[in-house]
């Protein structure tokens, strides 16, 4: 049965029915990285939620296509078309042709996104791959008359636009503002609005990313690939568009522009943006030198790190806020949660483990039901999570044997555990992906078994000392003994 599901619309600012245009079929788009340089945690946290809505519709019954992009030209180093080419940049910094950079850092976003369990979309494609379908959705552009060249380069008039359409749907703001808070043309200046972005730029003779176009060579502006590729893949009107929260401001404004100087429809029906991370409270950027990347994150090889802290852990961390909100990054939050993370995969290693009974002191469908409607509820989390650790606590008193539950409860345990931490969180536990572990602390903790049955209390006790300072806690039932991280 598909789940009627409430989501945030950024444009109408409030939750509203999610009603696909063509249900149970779903087209999603989401705005991918700029492959010039490794991904940041921004990206991650942006790619794990869209990972969650994208698992969580397709555990509802939604058939969903979910396209992600992947900027590899046309990205200058100004929201504005200013600047350098990043990619050009980084090019001569490495002495590597431009492709190489992009195949470089594609790889290892793809590695990244991996070690998360993400999964892959249904299409990702390249600006690189789609310059001819934006050639010609700009000479659409200047066709419908929103669209101007300047000696190669075309812009978009902003103010052209914006007097048959809301150039600011989306972010609300005053465009009178926004004029008085954009800085003068200067002389040098071809555009002929403070506000008009490039859709196409003249290249330099030395620019080494390239291609002929009506207007000579060049190449796309960063907003145009998103327009072109989500309309070839999903329509000109589609379901859900999401990204950054950073990204409304500039670059999914012009790309509703675009799309309804082209095809006269706004793109997607519900726009969708995750949430800024935080380091202690102060917003996380390179520039303030509190930005981690992954890598630095799992090894702790950062100076505002105490440790390192694994994928899942990170994943579980972020799984913890609500996407629309801000999540703040400490080395005490994220060791809550990795103590809240090992428990809750303790706790599922211990299902096959549980004896059933006649009687059952729990009913597991309410915990279900509120999971559900937690999801259905703008894909909360936090709530779910909540829920789950309620599940927790049965699946240990259970094993403990102050608790009973039935064969059938115990099935329907099994499943929620099953549907919400493995198929729609994405989560997994890695230390029983670890074979050589469980190998090496299953032949300890029979040594330990035999020491005590041998009354050798005083071995047994330094296995199990030794072990807990090696942060491995031993627990013993009558139906043997189990080990877990502390």
């Amino acid at each position: 049965m598909i789940q009627k599901l409430q989501l945030y619309n950024t444009i109408s600012r409030k939750k509203e029915q999610f009603e696909p245009l063509n249900a149970p079929h779903v087209g999603m788009y989401v705005c991918g990285p700029t492959v010039y340089s490794d991904v940041h945690l921004g990206n991650c946290r942006t790619f794990i939620s869209f990972d969650l809505i994208f698992r969580y519709l397709k555990f509802s019954g939604y058939r969903v296509r979910y396209v992600r992009n992947l900027t590899d030209a046309g990205h200058l180093e100004g929201d504005r078309d200013e600047g350098d080419d990043k990619f050009a940049k980084r090019a001569k910094l490495e002495q590597l042709e431009p492709m190489e950079i992009v195949q470089k850092y594609t790889l290892g976003f793809h590695d990244v996104m991996r070690v998360f369990n993400t999964l892959p979309p249904s299409i990702e494609p390249t600006a690189t791959g789609h310059i001819i379908e934006q050639i010609e959705m700009i000479k659409t552009i200047i066709a419908n008359g929103y669209g101007y060249e300047v000696d190669g380069t075309i812009y978009f008039d902003v103010e052209k636009y914006s007097k048959q359409y809301n150039y600011t749907v989306l972010t609300n703001r005053n465009l009178e503002d926004m004029l008085a808070n954009t800085r003068e043309l200067g002389g040098q200046d071809d555009k002929h609005g403070r506000l008009d972005f490039a859709l196409w730029i003249k290249a330099k003779p030395e620019t080494l990313m390239q291609w002929a176009s009506p207007w000579g060579a060049g190449f796309p502006g960063w907003h145009i690939e998103c327009s072109a590729m989500s309309a070839k893949y999903l329509g000109q009107e589609f379901d859900i568009h999401g990204g950054g929260l950073d990204l409304a401001a500039t670059h999914h404004t012009n790309e509703i522009a675009q799309s309804e100087a082209c095809s006269h429809i706004q793109p997607a029906k519900y726009w969708m943006h995750t949430n800024m991370l935080t380091v202690n409270g102060t917003r996380m950027s390179k520039s303030a030198g509190n930005g981690f990347l992954p890598d630095e994150l799992f090894t702790g090889n950062h100076p505002l790190l105490k440790k390192g802290y694994s994928p899942m852990t990170v994943k579980f961390f972020m799984l913890q806020a609500h996407y629309r909100s801000t999540l703040d990054f400490s080395n005490e939050a994220l060791e809550a949660s990795e103590k809240g993370f090992r428990r809750l995969m303790n706790a599922i290693s211990l299902l096959p483990k549980l004896s059933t009974s006649e009687q059952s002191d729990f009913q597991i469908e309410p915990i279900r039901v509120n999971c559900v409607n937690a999801m259905n509820d703008d894909f909360n989390s936090p709530i779910v999570i909540a829920e789950l650790f309620e599940a927790v606590r049965i699946i240990n008193i259970v094993y403990d044997g102050t608790a009973t539950i039935s064969s059938e409860e115990l099935d329907k345990l099994k499943a929620l555990m099953s549907d919400f931490v493995v198929d729609v969180f994405g989560l997994k536990d890695e230390d029983s992906s670890n074979a050589e572990l469980n190998d090496v602390l299953a032949m300890v903790i029979e040594l330990r078994k035999e020491a005590k049955e041998n009354k050798d209390y005083a071995t047994s006790d330094k296995i199990r000392i030794g072990l807990q300072e090696m942060g491995i806690q031993l627990k013993d039932s009558k139906d043997g003994t189990t080990w877990s991280k502390v």
